[in-house]
């Protein structure tokens, strides 16, 4: 079962990088730039450390989005995003969707 989570996790990935590229490429051969970049605190849930590893390493092979640090007390992430239009909406998705898979994967 835990192969099939697996599997799935990383077609999740692989289409999430693939939308990423895409979304960058399109951007940078394009006259106009839709970058909205901010930085962000993500709140984190208690996780382990190689679920922070696996959570900060994608985040930062996803392009466009780069984990900055991880505050001393674990609580928080810090990104940086080239495409964020609505803040709490990428926050949330960030929680909701990479951590819950990578609680259930890791």
């Amino acid at each position: 079962m835990k192969l099939v989570k697996l599997v799935r996790f990383f077609a999740f990935y692989l289409y999430e990088i693939f939308l990423s590229n895409f979304r960058v490429a399109y951007d940078v051969i394009t006259p106009n730039h839709d970058m909205t970049p901010g930085f962000f605190a993500i709140p984190l849930d208690p996780i382990s450390d190689r679920q922070l590893l696996v959570l900060a390493n994608l985040i930062t092979m996803t392009p466009g989005t780069l984990s900055l640090d991880v505050s001393t007390d674990r609580s928080t992430l810090y990104i940086h995003a080239m495409y964020v239009d609505d803040q709490e909406k990428f926050i949330r998705e960030v929680r909701d969707l990479y951590m819950a898979k990578i609680k259930e994967v890791f």
